[in-house]
């Protein structure tokens, strides 16, 4: 038996004994949220029965606060941009299915809501214009083409540090204009802002709090430097500069930071290891790609469909209303379950399935809709796309040799590592 051969049947077993709980399981029993079926990526078989037998469902049994789970792909879209209805505000729980932690509630342009909203978000955009992502792109494929040329052959490494996370890095060093000698500490406030407390990430709340605020007075200097002196082309000289942000106060200014630095690690790193490992689980789909390279424009939507690499949003219940039949109270957690949407069979033709040449692969749900949609998911498929076309450019495949280790969170779908080799 192969290696791929091996994963597979491995990955088979454990998708159908997730899937004999899951049926076997009474609905009023089901806690879509459990990290656990992330990790494991056992989730499907649960979203799969709520989507088919209830799409909006109320979960009572879990160590947290109730919360509605909406998984099918109209409803979340209606969720998503009745902004009037359902509250982003941190001060209304934030965006998590869990509670922000007291101390941890940073207000950001993503958990306001208007009209504080826009104002905030207009800062950055600029950043993501098509002017300036021409210019970044060829900063891209350099230092993509570096990193590449610079891996091992014939030994097994981890993907994900030494190429997703190394480029995603990199790309947030240059939009902060943050010393680039210690970019690597990006990455890492980036995991430890969204940890769960089993995760492993940190080991204590203090120690998460210790590296919080290690990160706070490091963009605090950083952010006197910038207000200080003639503006420039970067995300925090932007925010130093502009009417809308330039007197925020600490916390805003953290909560802003934390969003951007989450933003542009998490989409984009994720998505790059998820497109490794969906290749590989589709070999026909690569072997497509390898044949007909110009196919990477419509494999880059897809994967970010295949990954979501943000599993949820929540919102909050400023009224009571009704949604899919149930009526949903003021004040009450609303689950859009962005994973589950992404594989809704009534809008999206074999949604399990791994397709790169999809007539319409930029039908997900990945990036938000409404005022909250990604501001920078352009700048995300620019990465993968240009990543991609390196890649095939200098190998023939890139092998997963071995079990990716997931991330635990039922927020963010991430990989710590996955073991590939290039021969």
């Amino acid at each position: 038996m192969n290696i791929q051969t091996a994963i597979r049947s491995d990955r088979e077993e454990r998708l159908r004994a997730a899937r004999e709980q899951a049926y076997s399981t009474p609905l009023k029993d089901f806690h879509p949220g459990a990290p656990r079926l992330f990790q494991n990526d056992t989730l499907w078989p649960w979203f799969e029965r709520l989507r088919n037998e209830e799409p909006v469902h109320y979960c009572t049994n879990a160590p947290i606060e109730p919360y509605w789970s909406v998984t099918k792909y109209n409803d979340i879209m209606h969720v998503d941009t009745n902004h009037g209805i359902y509250s982003s505000d941190v001060r209304n729980g934030g965006i998590a299915i869990r509670d922000v932690p007291p101390g941890f509630d940073w207000p950001s342009f993503i958990a306001m809501d208007q009209p504080q909203h826009s104002a905030q978000r207009k800062t950055v955009s600029p950043m993501f214009t098509p002017t300036h992502l021409d210019e970044l792109a060829v900063l891209i494929r350099q230092r993509s083409a570096t990193v590449l040329d610079s891996l091992p052959r014939n030994e097994t490494f981890n993907f994900v540090d030494r190429v997703s996370i190394e480029l995603t890095t990199q790309m947030l060093a240059t939009l902060f204009d943050f010393p680039w000698e210690e970019r690597r500490k990006l990455t890492r406030w980036s995991d430890v802002s969204t940890a769960l407390p089993k995760s492993g990430v940190v080991s204590s709340p203090e120690e998460r709090q210790r590296e919080m605020d290690e990160c706070a007075a490091y963009f605090t200097r950083l952010w006197n430097e910038r207000v200080n002196s003639e503006p420039r082309n970067d995300l925090l000289s932007m925010m130093a500069h502009s009417d809308a942000t330039r007197y925020m106060d600490a916390d805003n200014l953290m909560g802003n930071l934390i969003l951007l630095i989450v933003g542009g690690n998490d989409t984009t790193r994720n998505t790059m290891s998820g497109s490794v490992l969906a290749l590989n689980e589709n070999p026909e789909q690569y072997e497509k790609l390898r044949n007909n390279p110009a196919l990477i424009d419509s494999m880059v939507p897809e994967v970010i469909r295949w990954q979501t690499p943000l599993a949820h949003m929540r919102r909050t219940a400023l009224q009571d209303t009704e949604l899919g039949g149930k009526t949903i109270k003021k004040g009450d957690r609303v689950v859009m379950w962005y994973v589950s949407g992404n594989r809704d069979d009534e809008v999206i033709e074999k949604p399990d399935d791994f397709i790169i040449d999809r007539a319409r692969p930029r039908t997900h749900l990945s990036f938000g809709f409404g005022i909250h949609r990604c501001v920078g998911m352009r700048l995300a498929e620019l990465q993968l796309r240009i990543v991609w076309e390196e890649m095939l450019k200098r190998f023939d495949r890139i092998e997963v040799v071995g079990e990716p280790k997931r991330v635990y969170s039922s927020f963010v779908r991430g990989y710590e590592s996955l073991p590939v080799r290039i021969h």
